[in-house]
């Protein structure tokens, strides 16, 4: 799941948000921090207004929650909208093996490896890699890159 951090630059940098059957989001006020929702028809809807969208909890999914603002919460992106955002100039993902630092001298474990995972994009001026621990993230720094080079042009 992408982290809540790169969700909140990737929203600050413009990304917006239009609520759809499966997004997830989170609500950065007082007993709700840390907890995700997914929009679902049977837990929570939006619901479309002239003066914006509302996502509404129905029956007992949230007691202390009857309804909030699209705009007072934060969308969490899923790989497949991320890579769908990035479009034409979306290349490739891989996983990238990463070896665990055992210091100097040390023999590495290899049970200790890990992997990143490598997004490549296309640019005006060639392409561009952006890895992270998380496809989710390594997606949205591409997608950082992106909205920044596009409001540079």
């Amino acid at each position: 799941m992408l982290d809540v951090t790169l969700a909140r630059r990737l929203h600050d940098a413009g990304l917006r948000w239009h609520p759809a059957t499966g997004d997830r989001f989170v609500i950065d006020r007082g007993e709700f921090v840390g907890d995700v929702f997914t929009i679902s028809e049977m837990t929570i809807e939006a619901h479309e207004y002239p003066t914006g969208t509302v996502l509404g909890f129905n029956g007992t999914t949230e007691w202390a929650l009857d309804s909030v603002a699209a705009d007072q919460s934060l969308w969490l992106p899923r790989e497949d909208q991320l890579r769908a955002l990035l479009a034409r100039s979306f290349r490739s993902l891989r996983r990238v093996p990463v070896a665990a630092d055992a210091g100097p001298g040390a023999d590495a474990d290899p049970d200790a490896d890990g992997v990143e995972y490598e997004v490549r994009v296309a640019t005006p001026t060639g392409e561009r890699v952006h890895r992270a621990a998380d496809p989710e993230d390594a997606y949205a720094h591409a997608l950082l890159a992106y909205i920044d080079a596009s409001l540079t042009l």
